[in-house]
């Protein structure tokens, strides 16, 4: 599939602009919450509106379970998960599959600040209940 037919294209093409932005600006080996605070502003800079440490409930058959908090929620669409770690363990993808779900968003970025810089595009649930994909 053409990335262009990803759902929020543009939206996310913009953000992970902004990402390579910030990193270039900062480099590597900062705390996560210094390279958010950039991400945030670069981000506002280009028109998006920022959300950051969202609270959403979590649901164990339709029980309230609990509350995770979001790094980032742009232009109400996309949740944006930071990393600034030396790797990038692969729990961390399924991590913002399940912020997702519990988020009933479709679209995700994780955003590595690493020694090199990566952004991954991740999926929730689709219509049929189906476990989100990695991009």
């Amino acid at each position: 599939m053409d990335d262009k037919h990803f759902p929020h294209f543009e939206l996310t093409r913009s953000i992970i602009g902004a990402f390579f932005e910030v990193y270039n600006g900062l480099d590597y080996g900062l705390l996560e919450s210094l390279y958010s605070s950039a991400l945030d502003s670069e981000l506002r800079s280009r028109g998006h509106a920022v959300v950051r440490e969202l609270a959403v409930d979590v649901r164990y058959k339709g029980k309230l379970i609990g509350v995770q908090k979001l790094d980032m929620v742009v232009d109400g669409l996309v949740i944006v998960e930071l990393k600034s770690t030396a790797a990038l363990h692969p729990s961390f993808r399924r991590q913002l599959i399940s912020y997702l779900n519990a988020a009933k968003m479709e679209v995700g970025l994780l955003l590595h600040f690493g020694p090199v810089p990566k952004a991954h595009r991740l999926f929730g649930r689709d219509r049929e209940g189906r476990l989100g994909s990695i991009q």
